[in-house]
């Protein structure tokens, strides 16, 4: 008997889906556990699976956006009729039969439409074709030059001559041709970024801590450790430790705001910002400071890159209880984060570098590193003078 697949709930603030791409066509067979295509949720790209063994009779949305539940295929057995399990809106413009295959083609594409504005006087006034040139870039207006060559056409060095004398008319407004614009559908998850980040900065009062720390030590820390261990560590990983130390020290900061409570988490999940082409996703370390530096750099490493790819589970980006985010890698001194809810806190993580400071009432050139904590004035008790 055939069955209706329909877009699944993949996560619990999820409300439309969009289908990327169909990895089976009308009329293949499919397995329990096949692969049949990717869907764009509002956090990452998940496979949809065939929990069903039968014939891909029909596909509803070649590509595109489906709300939740709504019809995406129907399995069955080859021949089968379905049109009773299809609703006027949802039943196709024109009926594929299962031993056929479908080519789908996009329904709208974009087109540029690029202007150009010749002016006027160039079909008007007789001119060499280096005197137009020269005209169109000092902004002359033919129309007020007097030509002296043959004919009365202009030449250089009327343009030249007018110019000198002051008596040339330069037009204030010069038409130059359009490029156009170019529009790009948001995906789903980009919209959810916007959301969530719009939803914590103006709901959430934010107060920001910045300091300058003396990163000397560290930086010979993380030396004497890449001349010995065979995973290199970088300064980001020893940042990500020190927070997880923190936290385990200063409980209070390792909170959750949830409007009538609030949630004091015993464990330490940090939260580290991966910026992708759809945005900024935030994978999830787990028990943070119960693991060693390589652990952390091994797992870091490997979450940002199934990131980059949109191949991490949503589990992976649940959970945290604190977040940071590095642009020190792009030579960034200095910035402040938007929480990442249900965080209170979120540090902001610039370059480290050289600058004279002073030591022992001496000064001296010393590696710097400034920061900023983002804190929500509601949750986080980092401190009683509030």
């Amino acid at each position: 008997m055939a069955e209706v697949i329909r877009m699944p709930r993949l996560s619990d603030t999820m409300q439309t889906g969009v289908i990327r791409v169909w990895h089976k066509k009308v009329g293949d067979k499919v397995q329990p556990g096949d692969v049949m295509a990717e869907v764009e949720t509002d956090k990452a790209t998940m496979d949809l699976e065939a929990f069903q063994e039968g014939v891909l009779l029909h596909i509803a949305v070649a590509e595109g956006q489906v709300d939740v539940d709504g019809i995406i295929a129907i399995i069955g057995q080859a021949g089968e009729d379905f049109s009773s399990l299809l609703t006027p809106s949802t039943k196709p413009a024109e009926t594929v039969k299962a031993s056929e295959s479908v080519s789908t083609t996009s329904k709208a594409e974009e087109t540029k439409n690029v202007e150009s504005v010749s002016g006027p006087t160039d079909l008007r006034v007789k001119a060499s074709p280096l005197a137009k040139s020269m005209a169109k870039e000092v902004g002359v207006n033919l129309d007020q030059v007097k030509g002296t060559g043959e004919n009365g056409r202009i030449i250089k060095k009327d343009i030249e001559g007018s110019l000198a004398k002051g008596t040339a008319n330069v037009q204030k407004n010069v038409a130059y041709a359009s490029s156009g614009d170019e529009i790009i559908a948001v995906s789903q998850m980009r919209k959810t970024i916007a959301q969530r980040l719009s939803e914590s900065k103006f709901s959430a009062p934010h107060f920001y801590l910045t300091m300058e720390i003396d990163m000397d030590q560290c930086v010979l820390a993380r030396t004497q450790i890449n001349d010995i261990a065979p995973q290199k560590i970088s300064y980001n990983d020893l940042i990500v430790k020190a927070c997880a130390s923190a936290l385990r020290q200063n409980p209070a900061v390792n909170v959750s705001w949830k409007g009538d409570q609030m949630i004091y988490h015993h464990d330490i999940h940090i939260g580290v910002a991966v910026a992708i082409d759809d945005g900024l996703v935030v994978p999830v370390i787990r028990h943070t400071d119960q693991k060693s530096l390589s652990q952390i750099n091994a797992e870091i490493a490997d979450k940002a890159a199934r990131a980059k790819i949109r191949k991490l589970g949503l589990d992976e980006m649940q959970g945290n209880t604190f977040s940071i985010s590095n642009l020190g890698m792009f030579d960034i001194e200095n910035f402040t984060a938007i929480i990442n809810p249900p965080d209170a806190c979120i540090l902001a993580i610039g370059s480290i570098q050289k600058k004279p400071a002073v030591k022992n009432d001496q000064i001296v050139i010393s590696n710097r590193l400034r920061v900023c904590l983002s804190c929500d004035h509601r949750g986080c008790r980092w401190c009683n003078r509030c």
